[in-house]
């Protein structure tokens, strides 16, 4: 059976403010139950504490019994939106001086290396970029525009 609070304060009350432990006895403290009777509640210290922590004395007998409190589950729905792949490139571009990796787009977004690759060349192909090829054999896309070593001449 599980223990209410309010029958565990009405006990408290009706034996002497707790003196005699009648809730004590109630929520399964049998020893301490004994003590609060033949000491008047540890001199009605133990009464007063009782009184404060009734509460949770109940709750941790119906612990004790098996009753368990639900489980209080909160759904947080956070769904945070990405940030488009052309603009986490040109920021990219923009920090780097023009030079831009699909590793480097997808090391610092949400993005996978081939959506990365596949936004670059479709930026390659509107001209806003172009494809160059380190000593090394790196593949680099090169923003002219962010670069500051690039002449920012125009033709006519």
């Amino acid at each position: 059976m599980m223990a209410q609070v309010w029958v565990a304060y009405l006990l408290w009350l009706f034996s002497g403010f707790g003196a005699l432990g009648f809730h004590r006895f109630y929520l399964g403290k049998i020893p301490t139950g004994l003590l609060w009777a033949f000491t008047g509640g540890l001199g009605m210290v133990g009464s007063v504490y009782d009184f404060f922590t009734l509460r949770s004395q109940v709750a941790e007998a119906n612990y004790r019994r098996g009753f368990y409190a639900a489980p209080q589950t909160i759904e947080v729905h956070h769904t945070r939106e990405k940030t488009p792949l052309e603009r986490v490139i040109l920021q990219l571009a923009q920090t780097q001086q023009g030079r831009v990796t699909p590793a480097q787009v997808a090391a610092s977004s949400d993005w996978t290396v081939d959506q990365a690759q596949k936004e670059l060349d479709n930026l390659v192909r509107r001209n806003v970029c172009e494809l160059r090829v380190l000593k090394s054999g790196t593949v680099v896309y090169h923003f002219s525009e962010f670069d500051p070593s690039s002449s920012q001449e125009y033709e006519l």
